[in-house]
């Protein structure tokens, strides 16, 4: 079992309640994590996605901090090349100045995943392709080392340890062990792609003042609950929303477990829907403790970050509650579950 666990919040927008709401929610589900005893809450960074509502994660970030006292807080992640590196260090030099000790920076290579989102973006494809150089930029802000601008300052962020993160996109897990930062990978659908490219990383890995060892975050969608069935239906409104987005191109907002049950699919659609619900860490608390332990010994992650989006609020909470008690996470104790049938 993978003891340090966190939390990935995209924010998404469920069918009947406006996108502000899923950035209510996120902030309530914060609190949530923090009252059972995660590790981490991250949000994301999403452009002109109809089913996503988080487009600004460091503003998110700010919400998340002022409304929680413990957990860490940051991004999964603030994608680089639609940012200026100054731009990103001093967004976050604020977060650290106000909540000290408690920030992370969780760095993604993608641009937008339209041309007319990255048209507005003012960026291109090939934006990407410097995420290497843009993190190295960023980091020269933060540590007063970069000398492409002499006499420009990051300020309040140039001294400050701030936490770095890759996600592990594109050649991100080999950028990740070149520049000595941790990594984040997913998901765990695909368990043995993702230990692949664990042991690339862990293999190229060199030592920075930054961190002196690998370390190794892993990520997806977790689903517990009473019965098997119960906790594969929290998975449901997710797995159709891809399924969707793959033959309409794009995401809609989430809707109720039961609605999608009773859709008339086409094959195609059928197809990528069974698909989508295929794979994930879900069933009983047994059930889960076994499967996370098979990730645990497959990849050695160090974390697992929790990505769980669904329409039902209250199987959600109660999932998250299940997966604190079995992993034995301080706030858990005495935790209520919803019961089956």
């Amino acid at each position: 079992m993978i003891r340090r666990l966190s939390v990935l919040d995209r924010s998404r927008v469920r069918e009947g309640h406006p996108a502000p709401q899923a950035l209510r929610d996120t902030v309530e589900l914060a609190r949530e994590a923090e009252r059972l005893g995660y590790h981490r809450f991250w949000v994301s960074e999403h452009h002109s996605v109809p089913g996503v509502a988080g487009s600004a994660p460091a503003v998110l970030a700010a919400a998340v901090a002022g409304a929680t006292r413990r957990i860490r807080v940051g991004t999964g992640g603030v994608m680089l090349p639609n940012h200026r590196p100054l731009v990103v260090a001093e967004q976050f030099g604020v977060l650290e100045s106000l909540f000290p000790g408690r920030i992370d920076m969780g760095l993604g290579r993608s641009v937008g995943f339209t041309g007319g989102i990255r048209r507005a973006l003012g960026r291109g494809t090939d934006d990407a392709d410097r995420f290497e150089e843009q993190l190295a930029e960023l980091l020269g802000w933060l540590d007063g080392t970069q000398r492409a601008h002499p006499e420009v300052h990051a300020r309040p962020a140039e001294g400050l340890r701030i936490p770095a993160y890759v996600l592990a996109t594109g050649d991100g897990a080999g950028i990740a062990a070149r520049a000595g930062l941790p990594l984040v990978v997913g998901d765990l659908r695909n368990r043995g792609r993702v230990a692949g490219i664990v042991e690339r990383y862990r293999e190229e890995f060199r030592p920075s003042d930054r961190r002196a060892e690998p370390y190794v975050v892993v990520s997806g969608s977790v689903a517990v609950a009473a019965t098997e069935e119960e906790a594969r239906r929290i998975l449901v409104p997710e797995a159709w929303s891809v399924a969707y987005a793959r033959t309409r191109g794009s995401f809609p907002p989430l809707r109720p477990a039961e609605e999608v049950e009773a859709l008339e699919m086409s094959p195609k659609e059928r197809e990528l829907y069974e698909g989508a619900l295929g794979g994930h860490v879900h069933g009983t608390e047994e059930q889960v403790a076994a499967q996370l332990a098979e990730v645990a010994t497959l990849t050695g992650a160090d974390e697992l970050l929790v990505t769980t989006s669904t329409y039902d609020r209250a199987a959600l909470l109660d999932s998250f509650g299940r997966l604190a008690r079995l992993a034995g996470l301080p706030g858990a104790a005495g935790q209520a579950v919803l019961t089956g049938p």
